[in-house]
């Protein structure tokens, strides 16, 4: 009996999760990506796989269980991780206010949460502000990859692994029932999954242009940790952030606290500036970042809101040493509706699986296994 094949466009997170899934269904897989190497959104990031952020139920197990996937990549490769947790820091009563209200709800429905003093966060954690800070959430459930090395790495276990194939460097400029063409070569596949990305005004333009779906452009820094080498030995998050994850609304008094941000912070609500710092496990530090939607961008990086998210860093965290290495942005696909992800059939066996916001590295693996089993 011949063995089915699947085709999948793209090769970010979502690209390489969905030939994971399709493998292991017992597809013969082969991968599409128009450039010799991943260079989009799923290397531009924090490398944070962050269930925190995922509000409980669907996206909250999805995130655990691709956090679960991450860790058997990675093992399986030698591929750096850490489980470094994440800890959002409060230097306000309101901000306070809303860590304590998420800690009784987060532990109340099982998540492994710590409601830490100051006094517990400045002896377990390394380059926390000490002046004006009150206390912090402590969350277990986040993990930290390279995603340079992380997204380098993933095909390769597929290839050993799985058994997918990858064509680099080719653009599919064609889709039609069972094939795909790159230029006048030809490729057939029972199913073909367009795992495009910010690219989606490529292929089945007109299905993209139905949807409620925009781009975020956002702005990151990398550092050095300097001569002293600190490590903060978890990802760190100013009060900010509590405004940006939809797990947070579950604070009660939120509302109140994003409207003092809005008040004192214009600039940092109108450009969607939260910032938060992961460490590698070569000591550098990602710190960002930034917000702006639309879907064309100005190419160019911003000094002023680099500024601000420095500004901002320099309140919660001991940055003043460490030498800037990289700057750089990334854009991701954006529903505008609160959706999570884009699935939909636009043809028989051609699928598209796009649009999962920032999420991309937190939830990827989970909805690949979900969307794939759907299919079969």
């Amino acid at each position: 009996m011949r063995k089915q094949s699947a085709i999948v466009i793209g090769a970010g997170i979502v690209g390489l999760a969905t030939a994971r899934a399709l493998s292991l269904k017992g597809y013969s897989v082969t991968v599409i990506e128009r450039d010799e190497k991943a260079v989009g959104a799923s290397i531009r990031n924090f490398g944070m796989v962050w269930p925190i952020g995922q509000p409980d139920g669907i996206l909250y197990n999805r995130a655990m269980r691709s956090k679960a996937i991450w860790k058997e990549v990675a093992d399986s490769t030698n591929l750096w991780y850490r489980e470094s947790g994440s800890l959002h820091v409060a230097y306000y009563e309101d901000e306070m206010q809303v860590l304590e209200e998420l800690f009784d709800t987060f532990h109340a429905n099982g998540r492994p949460v710590e409601l830490m003093r100051k006094k517990d966060i400045l002896e377990e954690f390394e380059g926390v502000v000490e002046t004006g800070l009150l206390g912090g959430l402590y969350s277990a459930t986040e993990m930290v990859v390279d995603p340079r090395k992380a997204i380098a790495t993933i095909p390769v276990y597929l290839t050993e692994y799985l058994d997918v194939q990858f064509i680099w460097g080719k653009a599919v400029t064609r889709v039609e029932i069972g094939k795909v063409w790159v230029g006048n070569e030809m490729q057939q596949g029972d199913l073909v999954m367009i795992c495009s990305g910010a690219d989606f005004e490529t292929l089945f333009p007109e299905a993209f242009n139905a949807l409620a779906i925009t781009k975020c452009k956002l702005q990151m820094l990398r550092f050095s940790a300097g001569n002293d080498g600190m490590h903060i030995g978890t990802s760190l998050c100013g009060g900010l952030s509590l405004i940006h994850y939809q797990s947070f609304k579950a604070a009660a008094s939120l509302p109140q606290l994003k409207t003092r941000f809005e008040n004192e912070m214009p600039e940092y609500v109108k450009w969607g500036i939260h910032v938060m710092v992961s460490q590698n496990d070569e000591g550098e530090l990602t710190v960002g970042d930034t917000h702006e939607y639309g879907l064309t961008h100005d190419p160019f990086d911003s000094a002023y809101l680099n500024k601000l998210v420095i500004h901002y860093l320099k309140q919660f965290t001991h940055c003043t040493n460490w030498p800037l290495l990289q700057s750089w942005n990334g854009s991701y696909p954006k529903m505008t509706n609160g959706d999570t992800e884009v699935f939909m059939e636009v043809m028989p066996g051609v699928y598209i699986l796009n649009g999962l916001g920032g999420a991309g590295m937190t939830l990827s693996f989970g909805l690949a296994e979900e969307k794939v089993n759907s299919i079969l």
